[in-house]
């Protein structure tokens, strides 16, 4: 059976190089996102690089009226359905501190949009007893640091979601992975400045296929993250709130 994959905020850096990955494999894919002229080319490019279909379906992680149309959209496809998400925004710490209206919408991208097309989604993929969920979260969600807090809460709740997820749908042999980067060389950093430990676009998927290869729970991208956000998360809170990370 042909793979369908729904892929959601199918027009950032990472979701493009994951659909290119697929579509040589000759998965199905879905593209969903909010710029449609974005995903029609990448649809094409992908039925270029020899995906078996390629539909593009509007999606706004904040109008949950346009989710059916990306369930319908797969459920029509008629193969077994895996779904990648990439959606999320990262608005500077300092807006929001300035607006705090801004919470909403980065918490809609990030956690409750995407966790509500997963849950619409979850009764199919426990029914069909295979495929796979890759949800990008970030090592942000991994303790609340001073300059992206809101956004880390945001990753924090989605990875929990996820593990929740895991748990669940692991029962019908569906497999759940929760994708934590570090700073990726996308639009979403520009203006931050040198970021430490950067990687590409290309190299996250290529991790990626290897931890759904190998069936891991959550994976780390670059590895050294692992270490990194370990000892980041065994400082002691009354020394941790000095600090300036």
């Amino acid at each position: 059976m042909t793979d369908t994959w729904i892929i959601l905020g199918a027009s950032s850096t990472i979701a493009k190089a994951f659909t290119r990955s697929v579509a040589q494999q000759g998965a199905a894919v879905i593209l969903a996102g909010r710029r449609m002229d974005d995903l029609e080319a990448n649809a094409a490019d992908a039925t270029a690089r020899g995906a078996a279909q390629a539909t593009p379906v509007a999606f706004d992680a904040r109008r949950p009226e346009t989710f059916d149309g990306v369930l319908h959209a797969a459920l029509a496809s008629g193969g077994r359905l895996n779904c990648a998400v990439f959606v999320g925004s990262m608005p500077p710490q300092a807006a929001i501190d300035a607006d705090p209206a801004l919470i909403d919408g980065t918490i809609a991208d990030s956690f409750t949009g995407p966790a509500r097309l997963l849950q619409m989604l979850a009764p199919h993929l426990a029914e069909q007893g295979s495929g796979a969920v890759v949800g990008v979260g970030s090592v942000a969600g991994d303790r609340g640091r001073l300059g992206n807090y809101v956004y880390g809460a945001a990753k924090a709740g989605f990875a929990t979601y996820l593990s929740g997820l895991r748990n669940q749908l692991g029962r019908s042999g569906v497999h759940v992975l929760t994708v934590k980067p570090g700073p990726v060389d996308t639009a979403m950093i520009q203006g931050l400045g040198k970021q430490p430990f950067m990687t590409t676009a290309e190299a996250v998927v290529a991790d990626i296929h290897t931890a759904l290869r190998k069936k891991r729970n959550t994976l780390y991208t670059k590895r050294i993250w692992w270490p990194v956000m370990t000892v980041i998360k065994l400082i002691p809170e009354p020394i941790f709130k000095k600090m300036s990370i």
